[in-house]
């Protein structure tokens, strides 16, 4: 088992809040390696998140997880069970912050000795999937991931146009959060606007397919997109 380092690192944000993100790299000497900005559900950095960011880590990224709630709710950890008590600080997030948090990330990836700081990248899950979406669009980034990214608006959709990187699309076609139409209207808006990108719909997937602790986790398509998220990253 590779030699994990994982800490929590408290940022600064433009806004004057601070922010606290947990990170998870290999202990190795001074190599320079990939980083990579991993984006929430609704549920917060809780335990498949920061699980999440450490098998990354140990796939040689310096992987840092970010606390988006951290205005409302610090440390939050959602129910599974019970999306409407994370709700409310989904719903306080305004792409004002989103955005602020997503510069002090990277800008602290690129700072480190032990990153590479052309090679940053992103990648998000449901909300984060959407975040990721929005970090491509306004950071350098080298690639981005989106598993079954909702809350994809017409709004944000405009913003296209500006995506700098590569960026992967995974989602469960019996997804009931994210009907068909939504997926075309995305992808329609990359073949639009000339960019690259990757489309995967898994058919036998639902919406939070790659959770192992959610009761739609399909073990088969997270072991498919992981293989390919990884690729994608590499490549």
């Amino acid at each position: 088992m590779p030699n994990l380092l994982h800490d929590k690192v408290s940022l600064k944000v433009s806004d004057g809040s601070k922010m606290d993100c947990f990170v998870a790299r290999l202990r190795d000497g001074e190599e320079r390696r990939p980083g990579l900005i991993v984006l929430q559900e609704i549920f917060g950095v809780d335990a498949h998140i920061r699980d999440v960011t450490e098998r990354l880590g140990r796939q040689g990224f310096v992987a840092i997880a970010p606390e988006l709630y951290h205005r409302t709710a610090p440390g939050f950890e959602g129910d599974y069970n019970n999306s409407a008590t994370a709700a409310p600080h989904r719903d306080a997030l305004i792409n004002a912050g989103i955005e602020a948090d997503l510069r002090a990330t990277f800008e602290w990836l690129r700072a480190q000795p032990f990153v590479k700081p052309e090679e940053i990248s992103c990648v998000g899950y449901c909300l984060g999937g959407r975040v990721a979406f929005q970090a491509n669009a306004m950071l350098p980034l080298k690639s981005a991931i989106s598993f079954y990214a909702s809350g994809m608006t017409d709004e944000l959709l405009e913003r296209t146009a500006a995506l700098h990187a590569p960026h992967l699309f995974l989602w469960g076609e019996k997804d009931q959060h994210i009907p068909a139409e939504k997926r075309a209207t995305v992808i329609g808006a990359l073949k639009r606007a000339g960019k690259s990108y990757v489309n995967v719909e898994f058919s036998d997937a639902g919406h939070g397919f790659f959770c192992d602790v959610r009761p739609a986790y399909n073990s088969t398509a997270a072991r498919q997109a992981w293989a390919l998220a990884l690729e994608f990253l590499r490549s």
